[in-house]
């Protein structure tokens, strides 16, 4: 991953955590580079040094959460095989999305933040397959095919389901406070629901499992690379 320039330049590294924090708190909008680049402690010269302009190093700052989001679900699986029935999937997918800040902050709706990230249709697809719902939809077919789901309904009604399922789960995690109360573990409430939705009554063989959980990294990786060359490409400085 020798795209990270980060990995190779503290200075860069600074100027990636200044523009992140100075990004949830003011905004794209109002930010600039001249305070990007005062808050990491550089000229604003060498901000230039490594981004073109302050959308590609945004545009770079939101594919690296994404890339990390991708990053900790491929480990998961690759740990543990087993992660990918989608009683457990579908937690792990929720809770690691609710912990990117400048996703959480497209979803509540910053227009400029949005704008910036689909100006362009390629980028635009790309983020838009990284979502939790999005991510279902692609491993629904390697489910079935590998027997992780039911057979006894169609399957794009169970993807639409599905994907009703998480983006009413995901509203509600993502505001514990104005959920209904008395709930003490909504990650099993999320699973037990994804559990009765989708899954088979006989359960999957564990060769089953681990051919679809092989299949789907592979997937996963393929957006992985794809991000990389994102980055890759809003860098102007490129090791």
């Amino acid at each position: 991953m020798s795209q990270l320039i980060e990995r190779h330049s503290r200075k860069a590294a600074r100027i990636l955590d200044s523009a992140r924090e100075l990004v949830l708190d003011h905004g794209v909008r109002k930010v600039t580079v001249s305070e990007i680049a005062r808050a990491a402690g550089v000229g604003k010269g060498t901000v230039y040094l490594y981004w073109p302009a302050k959308e590609d190093l945004i545009l770079g700052l939101f594919a690296r959460e994404l890339l990390t989001f991708m990053d900790e679900i491929i480990t998961r699986i690759t740990a543990d095989p087993a992660t990918v029935l989608p009683h457990r999937m579908a937690p792990l997918l929720i809770r690691t999305g609710l912990k990117l800040p400048l996703a959480r902050r497209v979803q509540s709706g910053d227009a400029d933040l949005l704008r910036l990230l689909t100006q362009q249709a390629g980028d635009r697809e790309l983020f838009a397959r990284t979502t939790p719902s999005a991510l279902c939809e692609t491993g629904m077919p390697i489910h079935h095919r590998h027997g992780l789901i039911r057979h006894d309904r169609p399957l794009p009604d169970l993807t639409y389901a599905v994907h009703a399922v998480l983006t009413g789960f995901g509203a509600a995690l993502s505001d514990p406070a104005a959920a209904p109360h008395g709930v003490d573990d909504p990650d099993q409430v999320l699973a037990d629901t994804v559990a009765q939705l989708l899954e088979p009554p006989v359960a999957p063989s564990d060769s089953a499992i681990a051919a679809a959980a092989e299949e789907i990294v592979g997937v996963l990786r393929q957006i992985q690379k794809a991000m990389l060359d994102l980055i890759e490409r809003s860098q102007t400085l490129q090791q």
